[in-house]
């Protein structure tokens, strides 16, 4: 069974808020894990309720400072209509921080196209670029 990562992240969701103060990375892992082996066993397909989400990622990015990193991160989001809605970057002393908020409910493309797009854009500066859901964020980082 394939699941896009929409899917894996609706169960992931799901498995965090069952597990409430109990969640950690690997009981979320193995409850996944198990959902789909049983749904695999059985041939059953996942159905989700259109619950909202927020709609946006974490993006931060790091490595040796040069100019045009903020030029060309800001541009390609721009180049696939996503609304940044907070950056804050730090230099510390050669080293280049920068994290943002980045909605992506206007945008045609989707999370992965867009972290397709941010890993790119990080190979040709030569810096890292992790891009995470906002949602798994908060729920990873309440625990």
């Amino acid at each position: 069974m394939k699941l896009s990562e929409e899917e894996l992240r609706k169960l992931a969701l799901i498995a965090i808020e069952e597990l409430g103060e109990k969640a950690s990375p690997d009981s979320v892992k193995k409850i996944v894990s198990n959902i789909i082996d049983k749904a695999e066993a059985k041939e059953t397909q996942f159905t989700f309720s259109d619950e909202k989400n927020s709609g946006r990622m974490i993006i931060t990015a790091f490595g040796l400072n040069k100019p045009g990193i903020v030029a060309a991160v800001t541009k390609a989001l721009g180049e696939a209509s996503c609304d940044i809605q907070d950056i804050t970057q730090k230099l510390m002393n050669e080293f280049f921080t920068m994290i943002m908020i980045v909605d992506l409910s206007s945008s045609p493309k989707d999370f992965k196209a867009v972290q397709d797009i941010m890993s790119e854009v990080a190979n040709n500066l030569k810096i890292k670029i992790y891009c995470q859901h906002e949602d798994i964020f908060r729920n990873m980082h309440r625990i």
